[in-house]
């Protein structure tokens, strides 16, 4: 066996160096057993290691080969094209007509008299005096377009005191307040506006609200400036918005001081040809009885330009009104209207019931008591023939520089000449108040008025002076109409405000937009005839 052998081999090595290091450790001269010896290398090859070489293998690995490959893109191909007219070919001149120029000219001759006669003829005629053609297509009905109201003031019970159109007709404003009894000074009231060109129009949210501390009376619109719109309040005060600011509106107020209301405003109105731009003039008026002038300075600021104070004993005596009682001086004003034609003329309505014709070049001081930063003066000029009750709406002629009309508590409206104190006619409208009538912006016969009864009536006096010619129900409850005004921008339009807090913009038919033949002449006529 090898191994047996490896063995034997192994066991002899071993004995040998065993027997020389005995033989070395006794020999002579050497001291112990402990002495150096250098013996032969002996070297033992491992067997295992042999064992394992024969076994072993050599191993690899490799990854797959990596495949590789382009691809490219490319836009559709692309092609141009043009477009070009046919060749202009060449433009084929018609031969003259074979004309017997003799014979023509010799028709001509023997016509020429009889065709200027009629021309002439046609140029006196008055058929077609006023008449101007109308592209838009005729509406035969009344009709409401739409109906706007804002709900917190709903709730609160508030009325509409008053509306007005802007500069561009596109936007109506309307004033919150009461016009019942009670004491609204500290009542908190609203402004609104609604742009009716909108699309997005939503009839129970306006485009803007401008909260009011007091119950507001009347507003009116700048008649240039279309952001621009004034108000007068039931604490006396008077002030003027910027709705381009929806942050900050408020532009100017008057304050509470010595020159400032002390009853509530009934009518605010921008003074007319103003030659300031937009540094207007704003008139005023209130049942403490004077009409003051008003313009911006400095900031937020309404300062007292001029002013003026009706008193008892300074009214003309050219008719007959009832005695003031003892102590009693100021004339409560409650409308207050400018002459289209005259820019210093104005008519107001007063608690007493008779308008009043004033002017804005008077001279004479007002006796009056309170304070004022001015000298106040008295404007009235000329009284007319008074109502039954208090004259809530004055509103002058765009057509005739002498013609006015009123509406009282007593029901009636009055049409006056600027010239005699006796009323042209007298129409009773209501068994109610009257609280609003206007002049059409368009029509020289046409009038509208809000009664109390909840009705807009629209007359046209060329075909009835006793009757409305159209009654609209605004409110089915018979709630009062406190206010109405025309849109001279866009006139089919007309607002009325309720005291249901509602607006509604009716569109007219048009009967009522479209002037007719000798209109005016019939206006003169009446005037004419109401004189005699």
């Amino acid at each position: 066996m090898a191994t047996t052998g490896g063995l034997a081999s192994r066991g002899a090595r071993a004995e040998a160096m065993a027997a020389a290091v005995a033989e070395s450790s006794e020999g002579p001269g050497r001291p112990g057993p402990l002495q150096d010896q250098t013996a032969g290398v002996v070297s033992v090859p491992s067997q295992w290691r042999g064992a394992q070489g024969v076994r072993g293998e050599t191993r690899s690995c490799q990854t797959a080969s990596i495949a590789t490959a382009e691809v490219s893109t490319q836009v559709w191909k692309r092609a141009d094209a043009e477009v070009q007219t046919e060749p202009p070919g060449p433009v084929a001149v018609l031969p003259a007509c074979q004309l017997d120029n003799p014979k023509l000219a010799a028709f001509l001759r023997r016509v020429e008299g009889m065709v200027i006669r009629e021309l002439d003829k046609n140029r006196q005629s008055h058929a077609f005096d006023g008449f101007e053609v109308n592209w838009t297509e005729p509406q035969q009905t009344v009709s409401c377009l739409h109906t706007l109201g804002y709900p917190p003031a709903q709730g609160q019970g508030l009325h509409v005191t008053s509306v007005s159109w802007n500069s561009t007709g596109s936007v109506v404003a309307c004033a919150y307040g009461r016009l019942d009894d009670g004491d609204w000074s500290t009542l908190k009231s609203f402004v609104c506006t609604w742009n009716l060109d909108r699309r997005s129009l939503n009839p129970r949210q306006p485009a803007a609200v401008v909260e009011v501390p007091s119950a507001v009376m009347c507003v009116a619109f700048h008649p240039s400036q279309p952001a621009l719109i004034a108000g007068g309040l039931y604490s006396g005060e008077v002030l003027v918005w910027d709705l381009s600011r929806p942050e900050d509106s408020l532009l100017w107020r008057t304050g509470l001081t010595d020159d400032t209301h002390v009853d509530p405003v009934y009518q605010v109105d921008w003074l007319p040809g103003s030659q300031h731009g937009h540094r207007f003039q704003l008139l005023s008026a209130s049942t403490d009885g004077k009409v003051l002038l008003w313009r911006g300075v400095g900031v937020g600021l309404l300062q007292l330009a001029e002013g003026f104070a009706l008193a008892a004993q300074q009214l003309p005596r050219n008719t007959k009104l009832k005695k003031p009682t003892r102590g009693e001086t100021e004339v409560g004003i409650t409308a207050l209207a400018f002459s289209n034609f005259d820019p210093c003329l104005f008519v107001l309505g007063t608690e007493g019931g008779f308008p009043l014709k004033c002017s804005l070049a008077a001279e004479e001081e007002a006796l009056t008591r309170r304070p004022s930063s001015v000298p106040l003066r008295a404007p009235a000029q000329f009284t007319f023939s008074p109502h039954g009750g208090p004259v809530y709406s004055v509103s002058c002629s765009p057509f005739h520089r002498n013609l006015f009309l009123s509406a009282s508590t007593d029901g009636h409206v009055h049409l006056y000449s600027m010239l005699q104190a006796q009323p042209l006619t007298s129409l009773q409208l209501s068994q109610k108040y009257l609280f609003a009538a206007r002049w059409s912006p368009v029509r020289p016969l046409v009038f509208a008025a809000a009664s109390g009864e909840g009705d807009v009536q629209l007359f046209d006096l060329q075909r009835s002076s006793q009757k409305p010619t159209v009654l609209i129900k605004q409110t089915p409850d018979e709630s009062p109409v406190y206010c109405l005004e025309f849109n001279s921008q866009q006139t089919q339009l007309l607002a009325a405000g309720d005291a249901k807090g509602t607006v509604k913009i009716w569109q007219l038919s048009s009967e009522f937009t479209s002037q007719g033949p000798r209109e005016t002449e019939d206006l003169e006529q009446l005037l004419t005839e109401g004189a005699t």
